[in-house]
């Protein structure tokens, strides 16, 4: 397996956590982003299944879920692209062409986190429609979907953030890189505020889901 490329589409779970042991980056942190919001797309879709609604709104979300469950591993493979790609440009010799490739890798790598961030930001309505609506008996179920939904866009946060911080070492200044990179900046105080609303929702409902902790 070392010898062939590792992704979520053609690997298994255990040769894919193996391979995200290994102090190689690429998968790393951002492709783990991108499993978990597969995850969370995979629960989502399994409790709109068990779901019923006059309306057919379950069916729509399972839909929606199973689009994104799909469309979050291909992300999870193009963020370990980007990552491997971040990685080599900060092992080139110092020079321009060193920062040029940092530029380019640090612009290419938030992008690609930031575009994982909306995708999460986009399921958060249908988990939420299923903590009110959704089969009660399967709360617990939504709320580790919250988890893995929280993790997603936190991890999407963080990566774009300090993929933008990473081109202080190209020379760039925070303030020249908010100028430069304005859509790139404002996700990341989307992605806060989309974590302070999965944080809220878990909330009302767990309760519910872990009733032993008002015992």
């Amino acid at each position: 397996m070392e010898d062939q490329e590792v992704t979520t589409q053609a690997s298994t779970v255990e040769e894919w956590t193996r391979a995200l042991a290994e102090s190689t980056g690429s998968p790393g942190g951002g492709a783990g982003t991108g499993l978990m919001l597969a995850v969370a797309a995979s629960l989502t879709s399994m409790v709109a299944g068990y779901s019923d609604d006059d309306g057919g709104e379950p069916d729509r979300i399972r839909g929606r879920a199973q689009a994104l469950r799909k469309e979050a591993l291909d992300l999870a493979d193009d963020d370990a692209a980007a990552s491997k790609a971040f990685g080599a440009a900060f092992r080139l010799e110092p020079g321009k062409e060193r920062d040029e490739a940092i530029r380019q890798a640090s612009v290419e790598a938030a992008a690609s986190s930031a575009v994982l961030g909306e995708r999460a930001i986009d399921a958060i309505d249908d988990l939420a429609w299923l903590a009110t609506k959704g089969n009660r008996a399967l709360v617990a179920d939504v709320v580790v979907a919250f988890g893995a939904l929280r993790a997603a866009v936190a991890g999407a946060r963080t990566n774009v953030s300090f993929d933008l911080g990473s081109l202080r070492s190209a020379g760039t200044g925070l303030d020249e890189v908010r100028e430069q990179h304005p859509d790139l900046w404002a996700s990341v105080e989307k992605l806060n505020a989309a974590i302070k609303r999965i944080d809220e929702l878990t909330a009302a409902i767990d309760h519910r889901a872990a009733p032993t902790d008002a015992a």
